[in-house]
């Protein structure tokens, strides 16, 4: 009925494809579950980074978001690798449980060896670089822009990769909304002698604008500090908003086809 190398049924219900000689059997892979993330569902914000004149500073709420609504309100995004770097992401939380989980195993595989040496930030950024890239290629990608900040041997780094595996290295970043409405404010206000007092200052100041704006961002966040002693996450604090300015009065005064 068929022509050689089409694929055929047989007697036992699996199919054959004649032309490689190989008994394939659709039926099983169409019903195999799929087992990566196809999209991003529980999501977090913007995360924030900027060095410091003794350090690096991270800093992110606590929020992850079910589609549009703010399911979670104590979801900790930012994590220590190792004795002196931080991680902060925003994306699928699921994806970034899995990468620190791969972090995890790599700091402790590199602390049995047991040779006085420690992987440092640029290590680890550079690790990050190659396993998103990785997952990418195989379109099985981490659904996370992630936040690399330490310090080593008195230099600081500060580094982001985002889901395809690009990356690079500034002295601050921003992810998300960061990007458009904490990167300008760290152009106009960051220098490179910022006290911590000063660099805190900036980063309140950047996450007020930010739950200002951000419907996904809520008033509840960490920010971490990297020095050469060692890592420090604070605990959950929030920031005090002022809802006086006149712009919230009438928010779509002047604004073509609003309501």
């Amino acid at each position: 009925m068929f022509a050689t190398g089409i694929a055929e049924e047989d007697r036992k219900g699996s199919y054959v494809d004649r032309s490689i000689s190989r008994p394939c059997n659709f039926e099983i892979s169409q019903q195999s579950p799929v087992t990566h993330t196809q999209y991003p569902y529980v999501t977090g914000t913007s995360v924030l980074g900027i060095k410091y004149k003794d350090g690096v500073l991270l800093a992110a709420d606590m929020a992850g978001s079910y589609g549009s609504t703010v399911r979670y309100k104590s979801i900790h995004r930012l994590k220590a690798v190792g004795s002196h770097a931080v991680l902060g992401a925003s994306g699928e939380i699921s994806d970034f449980q899995q990468v620190t989980q791969y972090l995890d195993e790599l700091v402790l595989n590199d602390y049995m060896w047991e040779d006085g040496n420690k992987l440092g930030p640029q290590e680890i950024h550079s690790y990050l670089n190659r396993l998103m890239y990785n997952k990418r290629n195989k379109f099985d990608p981490f659904w996370n822009s992630l936040v690399l900040g330490g310090v080593e041997n008195g230099q600081k780094y500060l580094g982001v990769v985002n889901m395809i595996g690009v990356h690079y290295k500034d002295n601050h970043v921003a992810t998300g909304f960061g990007n458009h409405l904490a990167r300008p404010m760290f152009r106009n206000e960051w220098r490179e002698d910022l006290t911590l007092e000063e660099g805190v200052k900036l980063l309140e100041k950047c996450l007020l604008v930010l739950f200002y704006r951000d419907r996904s961002s809520i008033n509840k966040f960490q920010i971490a500090k990297i020095t050469e002693e060692g890592v420090v996450i604070s605990e959950p604090f929030a920031l005090k908003p002022n809802w006086d300015f006149k712009a919230f009065h009438n928010p779509t005064l002047g604004a073509d086809g609003s309501w």
